[in-house]
């Protein structure tokens, strides 16, 4: 593999694993301001009916703020595991690279001696 695959590898496994990882921070920032300023009990007037277990509190949020939040969630979580997919990847072929050249530099050595 060229070196600039490895380059483009490591940057695109980068990029997912920092955005991934971005998108859980924001989350988790949601999280703690919902459970900030979100009813403890239901409220069917303002259909804050649909409840939420953040750290241990339920609060009741409309059913599309716990859609909302939960996509973010998943779809942060989905972006971090395949940045750390290829992280792997990139990782694995690097090494068996790695391997090569120390074989074709042991080669080369037994072959001046």
């Amino acid at each position: 593999m060229k070196a600039a695959k490895f380059a483009v590898l490591r940057l695109t496994a980068l990029s997912f694993l920092l955005t991934g990882l971005a998108g859980l921070i924001f989350s988790a920032v949601i999280s703690t301001y919902y459970l900030d300023t979100m009813p403890k009990v239901p409220v069917p007037q303002d259909l804050r009916m649909t409840p939420r277990n953040i750290h241990g509190t339920v609060i009741y949020q409309t059913h599309q703020e716990d859609r909302n939040l939960s996509l973010i969630e998943y779809s942060s979580v989905a972006v971090f595991l395949t940045g750390l997919c290829l992280g792997v990847v990139y990782l694995e072929k690097w090494g068996s690279m790695r391997a090569r050249e120390s074989e074709d530099d042991d080669s080369v050595s037994t072959f001046l001696i």
